[in-house]
């Protein structure tokens, strides 16, 4: 019938990334730097744009497309919206954007905390020095664009070994699932 106003929508996007490669300089009591990179889920792929992408990674370090910059050198431009909500659940626990506070970037404070236990990772410390991501945390993002989008982070190592060693297994290499919806302002996310 002519009445029905319900607009065709797009399906989900269900992917995985694997070995987003995010290096830094410095580190080890020296000053840290290095180019972000920047991360678009409406392409899904590393971007070099200076405006078409929502989170950028270097080291353990992950910034939002939203907000103003923290004053950590070589970072990009916030010129998004782009906001992240942090969730305690499992990727498939978490089926909407609805109701959530979206955080953003500000002066010396990323809205996905850096450092150990406080944002998306652990560190080990001796014997194994490892990096692991907390378990039970999913951020949830609005990108720049107003779609929706879930990450779940599953590994800092190359290839996403098993069981990774800390001095074998190369890093910074960011593999993670993440949900994507391309329904502008749609929040859900299964």
């Amino acid at each position: 019938s002519n009445d029905d106003d319900s607009t065709p929508t797009d399906p989900v996007q269900t992917e995985t990334v694997s070995n987003l490669y995010a290096p830094q300089t410095g580190g080890q009591g020296q000053p840290v730097g290095g180019e972000f990179a920047k991360f678009d889920f409406e392409t899904g792929a590393v971007t070099t744009s200076d405006t078409d992408w929502d989170i950028a990674f270097r080291g353990t370090t992950i910034a939002v497309n939203g907000g103003t910059v923290t004053g950590t050198a070589d970072e990009p431009e916030r010129n998004g919206n782009a906001g992240v909500a942090i969730v305690t659940g499992t990727l498939a626990s978490v089926t909407t954007a609805e109701g959530l506070t979206f955080n953003q970037d500000a002066d010396a404070s990323f809205a996905i905390p850096t450092g150990s236990d406080s944002g998306w990772c652990n560190y080990a410390g001796d014997p194994t020095h490892l990096i692991t991501p907390i378990p039970g945390k999913v951020f949830v993002f609005r990108t720049t664009a107003g779609n929706y989008a879930k990450v779940e982070i599953l590994s800092y190592y190359e290839d996403a070994p098993a069981e990774p060693d800390a001095f074998t297994d190369a890093t910074p290499y960011y593999t993670f699932n993440y949900v994507y919806n391309p329904n502008e302002g749609d929040t859900s996310l299964e």
